[in-house]
């Protein structure tokens, strides 16, 4: 939301608090979150049970096919159960899966699904519904991007169907009956339980679906939740609501009534919504860090998500090693997270987060071990640029740099502009565009220079080096490496039931992505420093999938 647009958001705001007032609702806001205590027990909240949050995005969309985004992600989360969920402790908790068993070799998987779970339009849930999303997802017809970066390699012949060699009948997932599903992988994965509750394995109702058609999951109305909650109303490019699901399997343990949220792209707008009452959470820009650190309701929540700069190799300047080595040295990350950022954020130095996986046998975290990949040292930025324009026979270069619109982001990559035009030639022309658009650019490589971030979709380093393989379903860098790919495949094959050699050859994949090729610009790993009301209760943090689950939130002394 631009500034211009404060006065009339402030009026809209008022206009459906007092309509949402005379019908017994609430209203709307805030963006990003974190638990503020977890404790289910007793009443489980008292008053009025309306949340009220803020997105700094729309949700592109709820198509569990199609979703490659955290906005899709926390609300597919929201309104779903996959056959797990994540419990307090990110450890899986029986979604629609009862319990399940395993072959000795780890590859089949049985699930026993329960019996009382329904879609909100009263069908049952069936593992028929598993086999058609999972199918739907690798079905190269679908154009899922998630579909195949998930299965392939996890699911059996996944890989195959997705590059249409193989009928997607095929794929290693049957319904045995209406509450037996049987899984079968390429190989042992021992992060696959957890994996389920990601929202690419989400089931769907086929039925549906269809006679939905090309609108399917664009609108409320054309959603249907077996999960928590429901889409009531979805207004594209201003917010959303999701209402209790009565008709849910686990209705009796959820307690909010409501959630209500606002797309609030401004910092400033969302913090004048949190002190007027309007939001029960906001997150803060650097300039309101300082301002509101001594408060009670001031929180920092520490993630394993990562932001960079990813550089299209397929441009002539970018193919160039020594220029992005350039970019990689030019950014002084510690100056951009204490000064631009001020939220707790950490400078970034490789492609894993730390203290996020630890070595299987001495425990070490896995950044600690590789070390600080990537520096900031402005005269090795020189040394290589200057290489590079000799290479090239060049002496001037225009980069354009995708950024997003959000104040946080223009403000970070203005910072990151001025950091980069330190080197002699270039220049930086910076294209700030909504998330949406962002994203699209990404999937057809149009760009040169991009702003991303990734959060782990599953609790292994993989999960961060899987996204740079040859034609990987997530790379749109033009990057291609023999030498990586037979490092990460033989890590999920060869090596899959031998830890310690597993993590040795995920060391190297990430030294020679970073310190060699020269793939990525490391940015930061991202902490959210935010204001939250004291009677927000029971939302849990997640390090994967959705960022909170909402499942379990109350309020309590409001």
């Amino acid at each position: 939301m631009k500034k211009s647009n404060w006065l009339l958001l402030v009026l809209t705001l008022a206009l459906s608090m007092f309509l949402a007032a005379c019908s017994g609702g609430g209203d709307s806001s805030s963006e990003g979150g974190e638990s503020s205590g977890s404790d289910n027990e007793g009443s489980g909240g008292d008053g009025e049970q309306v949340l009220n949050l803020s997105e700094s995005a729309d949700i592109p969309t709820m198509d569990s096919s199609m979703a490659t985004d955290a906005v899709a992600f926390q609300w597919l989360g929201s309104t779903k159960d996959g056959l797990y969920r994540l419990d307090e402790d990110a450890q899986a908790e029986p979604g629609i899966a009862k319990d399940h068993e395993v072959s000795e070799d780890g590859t089949t998987y049985t699930f026993n699904l329960r019996e009382d779970a329904t879609w909100s339009n009263g069908d049952p849930v069936t593992a028929e519904d598993f086999v058609y999303a999972w199918q739907r997802a690798v079905n190269p017809d679908t154009g899922s991007e998630y579909g195949p970066y998930m299965m392939n390699g996890v699911i059996k012949n996944a890989e195959a169907i997705a590059s249409g060699e193989m009928e997607v009948s095929e794929l290693g997932v049957t319904a045995k009956d209406d509450y037996t599903l049987e899984v079968q992988l390429e190989q042992a994965t021992p992060y696959f339980e957890t994996l389920t509750s990601f929202g690419t394995f989400l089931p769907l109702n086929q039925d549906f679906v269809e006679e939905q058609g090309d609108n399917y999951a664009q609108e409320a109305d054309a959603l249907l939740s077996n999960g928590p909650y429901k889409f009531q109303e979805w207004n594209h490019g201003e917010g959303w609501t999701v209402v209790k699901n009565e008709d849910y399997w686990d209705a009796e343990n959820v307690k909010l009534d409501k959630i209500n949220v606002n797309v609030v792209k401004d910092t400033a707008t969302g913090v004048n919504l949190y002190n007027s009452g309007e939001i029960d959470r906001t997150n803060l820009s650097s300039e309101f860090v300082d301002e509101y650190r001594s408060s009670e309701e001031f929180q920092i929540k520490d993630e394993p998500t990562l932001f960079y700069i990813k550089m299209n190799q397929e441009g002539e300047v970018l193919s160039n090693v020594n220029a992005r080595k350039a970019i990689q040295y030019a950014i002084d990350r510690q100056g951009m997270v204490d000064v631009i950022l001020n939220n707790g954020s950490k400078a970034s130095t490789g492609q894993v987060p730390e203290n996020f996986v630890s070595h299987p046998e001495s425990g070490k975290d896995f950044r600690e071990l590789n070390g600080d990949l990537v520096t900031s040292d402005l005269e090795k930025a020189k040394e290589h640029w200057n290489k590079a324009k000799e290479e090239l026979g060049k002496d001037s270069v225009e980069l354009e740099y995708l950024g997003g619109d959000t104040e946080t982001a223009k403000n970070l990559d203005a910072y990151i502009k001025d950091q980069l035009e330190q080197l002699e030639g270039l220049s930086v022309k910076v294209n700030s565009v909504p998330f949406e658009v962002r994203l699209e650019r990404d999937t057809n490589m149009n760009y040169q220079l991009q702003n991303a971030g990734w959060g782990p979709d599953y609790i292994d380093p993989n999960t961060f080096l899987n996204l740079w393989l040859t034609d990987g379903g997530n790379n749109h860098t033009g990057y291609a490496s023999e030498e990586y790919d037979k490092l990460i495949n033989e890590a999920n094959t060869d090596l899959a039931q031998d830890p310690e050699a597993r993590w040795e050859n995920f060391l190297k994949a990430e030294e020679l992505l970073m310190k060699e090729d020269a793939v990525l610009a490391p940015l930061y790993q991202r902490s959210v420093a935010q204001l939250q009301k004291p009677y927000v209760k029971g939302v849990y943090v997640n390090p994967m999938g959705a960022d909170y689950t909402y499942k379990y939130a109350y309020i309590e002394g409001k």
